[in-house]
């Protein structure tokens, strides 16, 4: 038995080699189909046949031997140019090709390039990706902080900015050694961070619709509300060098998609957030403590010499970064004492508008493409001043302000200044009254309040449902949603309602409302939201859908449990009366004569803003189900405690 057993093992063996030895010599066997190659190119050399540009690509080394990928556009025949230089973390062959032509205009038609400016000046166009984003080296920090205690490395924006600028103005022939930079949002911030230590080169800066604060009012948060629909955005931009991670809908309606996960720290748990250094930094951080102050902006260009103009450019209806541009103007405005190196362009548009069509916003329309008007009247001279070798005149006005409800272009010295001479904007109280009532005279009734029960298995839309994610395709309707007619709202049982009489003369505001509201709540937190509101008459000729209109002029959140202080969270003490006080976004508005002017109160504002709980948690990102609570909510308008919206009121003298 053990001597067959023995042959049998010896046999398998004998046949495995065998097995063995043809497959190896069938490996070592020539190719099968030597005559059929692949029809790719090792290498594909495209066609410039046609091209009324130059497309270089190349890689401009930083200080830190980190290489940034780089996309310059050389019109046919350009000598002695300025430059026009845009950095983004949204891929600079995406920007440059935004279509695939021969055509420099209709490659650059598309986000994030003023294309007739471009064009018409006879720029070279420069984009960049920054380090960690697509071609680029290096490593990705969401609006990555200057060098200093939030970043302890020897590189940030305002560096790579400086190396690019200094790489440009050596290398390429075509350029007189003027450089401007450029960009909204994103590109924007990355617009203001070169005015930190510029590069002698650096002749001009025009940040659009910036990023500047994200806990203040811009991308994050909104006076310490979480902007919670703005978690795709920070999964995409951060997952990836590419965004080629995407966020995945559940629902059409984004209202059930943030509900059913409760808190927003438990949908970033779904989603697998917690691999994302950005999002814990922003669960991290709920307060406005140093993490949030250290990088705001405006805080640390106010300590910087103002050397290179800038054309700061902000929507009056910015639905994603309304908050920066003005920050930054206040800031930038005492030091210019000359009053020749900031400017401040404000516009009808939504975030970026200014470089589209922008003839209307919504159901409002403006009679005239107010956004070529930027591009062609404002923009051009302006760049053309400061990179042009023959300098040719500017006549850009210190501030350049459109008038909401009138359409109308205004020319001003500075902002808020109401008009070109003879007025000042007055803060003037508009009370709330009993009734429903909203005057200009104080309360003088009895009626202590009104309330409502904020209950947060119910919030306020923020827009009529469905609420589609931000990028949804089919309407693109999030870019709007700031001038949505408030209608919907305004009959619900948890919003109160506030309504002036009819005007008999036009009443015009210039600059930031102040919302003053004395307020309580049962429970031991509150978010609080005033809408100031235009209601247009009952019927409006040639324009039926803006019969009764209830258009949004300005509008914002606070949490409650910052009314003492943005860094320390406390608790409210339920059923007590406290005084809230908060700006409103800028705006330069007129009420027309016949419209009565709406102020609407409420508690939540979803899925923009995540769900206040209304309990007192250490940190609402992660508030328990249980958390959840119902709450009464009383808005005071006694002659001992007045809730008012001061508005910036223009009187002539």
């Amino acid at each position: 038995m053990r001597k067959n057993f023995r042959w049998l093992h010896s046999s398998i063996f004998a046949f495995i080699l065998f097995v063995a030895g043809a497959l190896s010599a069938q490996t070592t066997q020539a190719p099968l189909y030597p005559n059929y190659p692949s029809e790719t190119p090792a290498t594909f050399q495209p066609s410039t046949f046609g091209m009324d540009f130059e497309r270089r690509e190349v890689m401009i080394p930083m200080r830190d031997g980190v290489k940034l990928h780089t996309v310059i556009l050389v019109p046919h025949g350009a000598k002695h140019e300025g430059i026009l230089l845009t950095r983004t973390p949204y891929s600079a062959n995406a920007l440059t090709m935004n279509t695939p032509s021969v055509h420099l205009a209709t490659s650059l038609w598309g986000y994030d390039n003023a294309t007739e400016t471009i064009i018409a000046g006879g720029y070279i166009r420069i984009v960049q990706d920054i380090r960690g984003k697509y071609g680029s080296e290096g490593d990705y920090v969401m609006n990555r902080p200057i060098h200093g205690p939030l970043n302890p490395t020897p590189v940030d924006e305002s560096t790579d900015t400086y190396d690019t600028i200094d790489w440009l103005v050596k290398n390429i022939p075509e350029t007189n050694g003027k450089v401007g930079v450029l960009g909204i949002s994103y590109d924007g911030f990355l617009s203001l961070m070169p005015l930190i230590h510029p590069h002698p080169a650096l002749k001009v800066a025009v940040p659009m619709n910036p990023m500047v604060d994200g806990w203040r009012g811009d991308d994050w948060f909104h006076n310490g509300a979480f902007r919670e629909q703005n978690m795709p955005y920070i999964y995409e931009q951060t997952a990836t060098r590419s965004n080629d991670a995407h966020w995945l809908s559940s629902n059409f309606d984004d209202y059930d998609t943030y509900m059913n996960a409760g808190s927003a720290g438990e949908l970033g748990k779904q989603r697998k957030m917690d691999q994302i250094g950005f999002w814990t930094k922003v669960t991290g951080h709920p307060a406005y403590d140093s993490f949030w102050s250290d990088q705001a902006v405006d805080r640390i260009l106010a300590n910087e010499p103002t050397t290179v103009p800038t054309m700061l450019v902000a929507s009056l209806w910015d639905q994603e970064d309304i908050y920066g541009a003005i920050a930054v103007y206040k800031a930038l405005e005492p030091k210019n004492t000359s009053n020749n190196k900031l400017f401040l362009v404000l516009g009808p548009w939504h975030h970026g508008q200014e470089i589209e069509d922008a003839s209307s916003l919504g159901a409002i329309n403006f009679h005239s493409d107010t956004g070529l008007y930027f591009r062609e009247q404002i923009l051009a001279p302006f760049l053309a001043h400061y990179l042009k070798d023959d300098a040719p005149p500017m006549d850009t006005a210190p501030v350049t302000a459109f008038e909401t409800g009138t359409n109308k272009w205004e020319r001003l010295q500075a902002w808020p200044s109401g008009c070109a001479n003879g007025c000042t904007p007055k803060p003037t109280p508009l009370y709330l009254q009993a009734e429903g009532k909203l005057a200009f005279t104080a309360p003088t009734k009895k009626a202590a309040f009104d309330e409502y029960i904020s209950d947060p298995a119910k919030p306020v839309p923020f827009r009529a449902r469905p609420s589609q994610p931000v990028g949804y395709t089919p309407n693109l309707s999030w870019v709007r949603w700031l001038v949505d007619d408030q209608r919907e709202f305004s009959g619900r049982t948890d919003v109160l309602t506030f309504t002036t009489e009819t005007l008999t003369a036009p009443v015009k505001i210039s600059g930031e409302p102040i919302a003053n509201l004395f307020a309580s709540t049962s429970g031991s937190d509150a978010d609080w939201v005033v809408k100031l509101i235009d209601v247009y008459p009952d019927e409006v000729a040639g324009q039926p859908e803006l019969g009764g209109y209830q258009l949004p002029v300005s509008m914002d959140i606070f949490r409650g449990r910052y009314r003492e202080s943005l860094s320390e969270p406390k608790a409210i003490p339920p059923n007590t009366p406290l005084q809230y006080k908060f700006a409103l976004p800028t705006t330069n508005h007129i009420f027309a004569a016949g419209h009565k002017i709406m102020v609407q109160v409420q508690s939540s504002w979803f899925p923009l803003y995540d769900r206040n709980p209304q309990t007192f948690v250490p940190n609402i990102f992660f508030a328990q189900p249980s958390d959840y609570q119902k709450a009464t909510m009383r808005i005071y308008h006694s002659p001992t405690q007045a809730s008012f919206v001061e508005l910036p009121l223009v009187t002539e003298h």
